[in-house]
């Protein structure tokens, strides 16, 4: 195994929720003489390097480079840090024939069949008062503490044929087997002072259940990465790798949004005013911004739906994208996809420049098109976008698959991207 998928598997398996990835980048970025910024802070931004969070759940940083933006554009990669899931509710405590069980809401997509009989644990951000301030705080249950077992086949017969999954009933997942009930605060403040060594009453929290099973390099000849969560943290992994290398004479970027899976809609959402308030701050001039907009590209990196040997007629027969055979540019012609043939020729350039194999995408013209960051992006900036992703099977799954070539494939691609002084055919 190559020592870039060692270290992202490792991020992943720590990075159960958005605020746990943006807390690891954050780490990183750290070790790299990044500094950190705070949005309620006064900024100057000499040439250097920087990143900020928001709601601890997105994050961008970015180098400052020594030359003029106006005439090197600003290079910028998004991604996003949330994934599909399923969510604690806010009363969720239910106790029925000795069990004590915890309901849940799904969030994005979920592919809700995987997640019967896996090993769950709970991780996410709490937010207490110690009795004089409010405070957040991460907790990550590591050890197996829930549940969702499987209705047996004896009982239903029609398992393998027809049942259907109902989410406010069939998927609660079992904490307990007791004769006494428990409020969720409580099992929270436990955990808190494990984790912490400290106590208080617990206010609100944003908690969601995951897999244990650790991510994995498989196949007869190690052809695969399974891992929860590699839509989408695969990219922001490989992004953020990325611009540790980035040139330091250019400005790049590097975005990672929360809330992506559930439409962009909030405050650290692509919709949400998180990137264009650090472009004016970057750039406070409103008219040299845009002239800086419009000299700049961003690559929007989620996954993409590799072709699978099993459905392969859910795949337009000419765009079937292979695992291992390298990133994969997004076409929609409804704009589901931000990608235009000036950009889509960029991208397509680079990989030859840099020797990496790519392919091309589009979805059956019988079958809606997900969509990405990159529309909203370039909607909310107007800057020239286009869509990419690394090939993955069981998108929206408890685990998903993606090939162990393409992260190096990808990465090459987007280091010589900020690598890079100028980005060309931006002039017009």
């Amino acid at each position: 195994m190559s020592s870039l998928n060692n270290d992202l598997i490792n991020f992943i398996a720590q990075s159960p929720t958005p605020f746990h990835a943006v807390a690891n980048m954050s780490a990183i970025l750290d070790n790299n003489g990044f500094s950190g910024l705070r949005e309620r802070d006064s900024w100057d931004l000499a040439p250097g390097r920087y990143y900020v969070t928001h709601n601890e759940s997105s994050i961008i940083a970015f180098v400052v480079g020594n030359k003029d933006p106006l005439d090197t554009g600003i290079r910028m990669v998004g991604a996003h840090t949330d994934s599909p899931c399923l969510r604690v509710k806010p009363n969720p405590v239910t106790h029925k024939h000795s069990y004590l069980q915890l309901g849940v809401e799904v969030y994005g997509g979920v592919l809700l069949n995987p997640w019967y009989d896996r090993d769950l644990g709970l991780a996410g951000r709490v937010t207490y008062t110690d009795g004089k301030k409010i405070h957040n705080c991460l907790l990550h249950f590591e050890q197996p503490i829930g549940v969702i077992p499987s209705l047996a086949i004896h009982l239903d017969r029609d398992a393998n044929t027809s049942r259907s999954i109902n989410p406010q009933k069939d998927i609660p997942p079992i904490l307990l087997q007791t004769s006494e009930t428990m409020t969720v605060e409580e099992l929270l403040s436990d955990q808190l002072s494990k984790e912490h060594g400290t106590s208080g009453k617990i206010l609100g929290y944003e908690l969601s259940f995951y897999d244990t099973n650790p991510p994995a390099v498989i196949g007869l000849k190690s052809d695969f990465i399974a891992s929860a969560r590699l839509d989408n943290l695969l990219s922001c992994f490989l992004g953020l790798q990325s611009l540790l290398t980035a040139n330091p004479e250019a400005t790049s970027l590097l975005v990672c949004n929360d809330h992506e899976e559930v439409g962009s809609v909030s405050s650290a959402g692509a919709q949400g005013p998180f990137l264009r308030s650090v472009l004016e701050r970057l750039v406070p001039d409103t008219q040299t911004r845009h002239r800086v907009i419009a000299n700049s590209l961003l690559i929007s990196a989620d996954n993409a739906h590799g072709i699978h040997p099993n459905y392969d007629d859910r795949h337009d027969q000419n765009h079937g994208p292979k695992l291992n055979f390298g990133p994969v540019i997004k076409v929609n012609a409804n704009q589901r996809y931000a990608t235009n043939s000036e950009t889509e020729a960029y991208f397509a350039n680079l990989c030859e420049l840099t020797d990496v194999p790519y392919q091309k995408f589009t979805n059956r013209s019988d079958l809606a098109c997900g969509s990405t960051i990159g529309p909203i992006t370039a909607k909310e900036i107007g800057v020239r976008t286009l869509d990419v992703g690394l090939p993955t099977f069981a998108m929206h799954s408890i685990r998903e698959l993606a090939g162990t070539k393409d992260a190096d494939y990808l990465r090459k691609v987007l280091s010589a991207f900020y690598g890079s002084e100028d980005i060309p055919g931006s002039k017009h």
